[in-house]
């Protein structure tokens, strides 16, 4: 399902499903993230060393799940920025080689501020700037 897709399914969902405690949020990655396809489709080793984990997303779909359903539900959420606000400081661990700058996933805005981390990043990859 495409982002915008997603989106209102989330807010579709979100309204509907609320009464019956049952939550749906929208999470996704600021940059690239290290798999199988980002490596075979988009530039092998050399794009793998500018991601992050899918650790980072898993720890913040952790979050997510963690918070009270009836209340934490329509959200749209962005890794990095959900999980600083949520205490987060260390966003070392989650990237595949620390040295190299991170690249920006391709539907993530560039409007939409990063937190702190003091990470550098690159444009997303094939995104014709």
């Amino acid at each position: 399902i495409a982002k915008y897709g997603m989106s209102l399914c989330v807010l579709g969902m979100a309204g509907e499903l609320r009464r019956a405690g049952v939550a749906v949020n929208a999470l996704w990655p600021r940059t690239a993230i290290a798999t199988a396809a980002v490596g075979n489709l988009l530039g092998g080793e050399t794009v793998l060393r500018a991601c992050r984990t899918a650790e980072i997303l898993a720890d913040a779909a952790h979050m997510i799940f963690s918070k009270p359903s009836r209340d934490f539900t329509g959200q749209f959420l962005i890794d990095d920025t959900f999980l600083a606000a949520n205490g987060v400081t260390d966003f070392a661990r989650y990237r595949v080689d620390p040295d190299q700058p991170l690249v920006m996933d391709f539907f993530v805005p560039d409007d939409i501020e990063a937190p702190d981390t003091g990470e550098t990043f690159l444009g997303a990859v094939g995104h014709g700037d």
